[in-house]
């Protein structure tokens, strides 16, 4: 179902082509950027969820291809990469990810990969705003996971968060990001547990997982569209979920709500479960904003 300027109509998919923000609901790929070049969106993305793969590459291509588009300050630092190993046995350059960030200079001017080997690391961890460039690398293979139990009753929501990233250009793939802390109970004062906060800018994901009961992922700052907040019709942008799979338990989730006039949300090729509320959409106690919203399935 979709409300569209048109009112409420039913449609079993539509055109997913608003912005290249493809991914799973829990995150298989998240792009937080104004400024990555995103794809050709005259080309549709596949119905088969087996083609995603082969038409990304033909539409994003390697950044040896995209020098004259990309930021100038991103095409600079990647020239030279630096190479951290972090592993657990201590056979890495450092055993913990704490240590490795630390190693790293403020005004720091070339991309850093902090490779990380498989394991749990149970750390608190936060990147300064003065260390940008920086990349979170794990093995696709055998996935390492960064856990830490903070919640709101000890830090405060926005600090809860078992990574908190404040600098821009940080990139992360085949991660696990998880906030340890309890499901809330409905008793439990600042039960809330985010998992990954992002404040800076121009952040990409791959193929990371974040885990958490409430308050999961908190994007507060940067050039990034929040709760898609577009508030008139003319604004280009909007929110596609594509191919992706939405479970959980309890009942009654809606997919949004109408935060300003005008928002623009679609999902498509999606597998939902009865933990979504059948009405899926919510006007956000704004009725007259059913005339103006694109919610669509």
């Amino acid at each position: 179902m979709f409300y569209s300027n048109n009112g409420i109509k039913r449609s079993p998919s539509s055109s997913a082509n608003i912005i290249n923000l493809a991914s799973l609901l829990l995150l298989a790929i998240i792009f937080l950027s104004g400024h990555v070049v995103f794809c050709d969106n005259t080309t549709p993305i596949p119905t088969d969820a087996g083609g995603v793969n082969g038409w990304f590459s033909t539409n994003v291509k390697p950044m040896a291809d995209r020098k004259g588009g990309l930021d100038p300050a991103l095409a600079a630092v990647e020239e030279s990469p630096q190479v951290i190993k972090v592993r657990k046995d201590g056979s890495g350059d450092f055993s913990n990810i704490c240590d490795a960030i630390n190693s790293i200079p403020s005004g720091n001017t070339k991309r850093v990969i902090i490779w990380i080997g498989a394991g749990e690391y149970v750390e608190k961890i936060k990147i300064e705003s003065t260390k940008p460039f920086i990349t979170f690398y794990g093995s696709p293979d055998a996935m390492p996971t960064i856990s830490y139990l903070g919640t709101a009753f000890q830090y405060g929501t926005v600090d809860s968060a078992s990574l908190i990233v404040d600098s821009d250009y940080f990139m992360a793939a085949n991660i696990i990001i998880k906030n340890s802390a309890p499901r809330p109970d409905g008793v439990r004062k600042g039960a809330q547990a985010v998992a990954l906060r992002i404040s800076g800018t121009k952040a990409a994901f791959y193929k990371v997982r974040m885990v958490g009961f409430q308050d999961t992922l908190c994007n507060d700052k940067g050039t990034v569209i929040t709760a898609q907040a577009r508030d008139t019709t003319t604004e280009d942008y909007g929110y596609s979920f594509v191919h992706g799979q939405i479970t959980g338990v309890g009942t009654g989730a809606y997919l949004g709500r109408a935060l300003m006039a005008s928002p623009r949300v679609i999902f498509a090729y999606t597998t939902m479960s009865s933990v979504v509320n059948p009405a899926g959409w919510d006007n956000g106690m704004k009725p007259e904003r059913e005339k103006t919203v694109y919610f669509a399935e």
